[in-house]
């Protein structure tokens, strides 16, 4: 099962159609941390991480993850955690996503395994298919609605791929 982004506003899964948004700037074949790009390429899925205080009943073909007030994925390339889950402490000097938002963006995610298993710094950190509610541009994920997500989530498994073009 491959998750096909066609262009920078529609998602296709077999013979189904979604809206999704991408990164500001559009896609990007040599992807930068900070750039706002979509990189283009085929990645493997990971997790799904989701807030169990907002998502009720949930389950996946692929594994889940609580999204718990300390955890972030950390963007800073000079550290030796950069693009990975972390624990978030009070005097954490390295530059992260916080996972526990107050808005709605990361009550549901699924880890895109973009430069994820051989880490390379600066090629971009943190991108996910995360929720939308007004399919306004991101900062390099994919998000869709959580309907959408929902839908979505039920025909993946864990060989599931993102092909992004």
């Amino acid at each position: 099962m491959t998750i096909i982004i066609k262009n920078k506003e529609t998602l296709l899964i077999n013979d189904f159609k979604f809206k999704c948004s991408i990164g500001r700037k559009g896609f990007s074949r040599h992807k930068k941390e900070g750039d706002s790009k979509t990189p283009i390429g085929t990645f493997k899925l990971g997790e799904i991480y989701y807030r169990r205080d907002r998502v009720k009943k949930f389950t996946s073909k692929l594994k889940t993850i609580i999204i718990k007030k300390n955890m972030g994925w950390c963007d800073d390339p000079k550290s030796k955690f950069y693009n990975r889950l972390i624990r978030i402490r009070k005097n954490l000097k390295i530059s992260h996503e916080k996972l526990f938002r107050k808005d709605s963006k990361y009550d549901l995610f699924i880890l895109v395994k973009y430069n994820y298993k051989k880490t390379y710094k600066n090629r971009g950190s943190a991108i996910f298919l995360h929720l939308t509610k007004n399919y306004s541009p991101t900062k390099g994920c994919i998000a869709v609605q959580k309907n959408d997500f929902l839908i979505i989530n039920k025909l993946i498994n864990k060989n599931s791929k993102i092909k992004i073009t």
